[in-house]
This record gives C-alpha cells, sequence and structure tokens, in this order.
C-alpha cells in the first residue's frame, strides 16, 4: 500500500502514450525483480530509454525499493544525469554512470537491467565467468560479454571501456560485481536477465558437487543453442509471449506497478 512518502502523483496525463507504456513495463520490470529476489535494498539499477532524439532515459527513484515502484514514481533523466522537469526523487550516480553508457553507445539499447545477486556476483567472480554446462547457460552465454571491475562506477570516464567491453553483445557479466542485460524492450532485456540468472544459479549449484562430476556438452551444442535462441525468434518469445505473461501475473498479484 502507498504512503505519503511513496506516493507519487499520476503523470500519464504529461507524457506520450508510447511514454507511458515504456514506464509502465519498466515499473513491471522493477517488481518483478523483487518478486523473483533479485532486488538489493534499493540498490541495482534498471533503465529504459524515452523515444525521441533527446535520449532521454527514465530510471528508479534511489530512495524506494523496488516494489514501490510505480509507472509515474520513474525518474526521467538526460545524459548528464539532470532530471528532465520536477521530481521529489533523487537517482544513484552509479546507475547513471553505467546505464548513460550504454544507452549513449548503443542505438539498440531501448532497455537495460543490471543486478547483484548473490548468484551472479558469484559467478562474475569466477574466473572461467559462465560455463556452458546447462541449456539455460548455453543460451545466455551465447551472447556473453565481460567487463572488469574499476570499483564503483561512479567515474564518467568508465563509460567508453564499458560500451567497448559490450560491443554488440546483450547480455554482460561485470567481474566482481553483477550482470547486466541490453534489450530493445523492457521484455527483451528482463528475458535475457532471467536466462543469465537461472543460469548463474544453476552454476553455484551444479560446482558444489565439484569439478569432477561435471557432464560436458557434446561437441558443438553451444553453438547450435546460439543459433536457436538468437534474432526473430527470441524477440517474439519476450514481447509477444512472456512479458504479456508476466505482466498478467503482476496484474493478479501486485498491480500498483500501474500507477
Amino acid at each position: 500500500m502507498a504512503t505519503a512518502a511513496t506516493q507519487t502523483p499520476s503523470v500519464q496525463a504529461q507524457v506520450s502514450p508510447e511514454e507511458w507504456r515504456i514506464r509502465v513495463d519498466l515499473a513491471a520490470a522493477y517488481r518483478l525483480v523483487a518478486l523473483y529476489g533479485w532486488d538489493d535494498l534499493i540498490f541495482t539499477h534498471l533503465s529504459a530509454r524515452v523515444p525521441g532524439p533527446e535520449h532521454h532515459f527514465l530510471i528508479n527513484p534511489y530512495q524506494l525499493m523496488f516494489e514501490e515502484i510505480t509507472a509515474s514514481s520513474l525518474v526521467k533523466i538526460d545524459t548528464n544525469g539532470r532530471p528532465v522537469g520536477a521530481t521529489p526523487y533523487m537517482v544513484n550516480a552509479a546507475g547513471f554512470v553505467i546505464h548513460s553508457a550504454i544507452h549513449m553507445g548503443r542505438e539498440d539499447a531501448a532497455a537495460v537491467l543490471h543486478l547483484h545477486t548473490p548468484y551472479g556476483q558469484a559467478v562474475s567472480a569466477m574466473d572461467e565467468g559462465l560455463l556452458p554446462h546447462t541449456q539455460t547457460a548455453m543460451i545466455a552465454g551465447s551472447d556473453i560479454a565481460y567487463h572488469d571491475y574499476e570499483g564503483i562506477a561512479t567515474e564518467l570516464e568508465e563509460r567508453e571501456r564499458l560500451v567497448a567491453d559490450l560491443g554488440q553483445r546483450h547480455v554482460m557479466l561485470l567481474r566482481n560485481h553483477g550482470t547486466l542485460t541490453v534489450g530493445e524492450s523492457v521484455a527483451q532485456a528482463f528475458l535475457r536477465m532471467y536466462f543469465l540468472e537461472r543460469a548463474c544459479e544453476a552454476q553455484v549449484h551444479m560446482l558444489s558437487a565439484g569439478r569432477g562430476a561435471l557432464l560436458n556438452p557434446p561437441q558443438g551444442t553451444p553453438e547450435k543453442v546460439r543459433g536457436q535462441s538468437s534474432g526473430p525468434g527470441m524477440q517474439m518469445l519476450a514481447d509477444m509471449l512472456a512479458w504479456p505473461a508476466l505482466l498478467r501475473k503482476l496484474d493478479r498479484i501486485d498491480p500498483g506497478f500501474r500507477d
């Protein structure tokens, strides 16, 4: 239930229908991250670009928990990290650095999700990174990049290296830090994050049984999975199948994200 500290007047009448749709999707992603237990108090960030030449994007109010975030409370900021329009909320500088880098560096990066889950952090700290021993790992790993840890991401100079390391990939392990995914929609970024987080969780459990018992996939299957899980098929699975189902789930149990 909203309180005086979290209640935000609706901005639906003040934005375009397209921006409102993106706000609803991004707020839903925040609620789903909380629902799946992937949140980290008020830390980590999910963002989405607002259509238009300005490269404005939406990000979480720093002081709200993820289960409190609504479409109206999301903060619209410019590429310098300044709020666009009046807002009672503040923005995390580290979130700005990471997300502005990718939104500015990749025209297709309409949504960027970044998490600090225990499983994601564990795999990000493993020298070999994500291992291709499960189907979800082969799906996520077919499109994965790595970025070395440089400390808490508050320095603008890191943006160039972050974008260079990501290249044209859509999944990234931030070494000693966490997970990150990119998509042409919130739906696509979220589904990629789901596969990545599930793969990391499986890897931690798998390695707890000992490396000597690992079964390597047959030769050529990771490459086969790469072809099966990329391109239009992944986009359709996210935008037309998985995401509408997730929104229906939220509407049943936590519909406040639409406010």
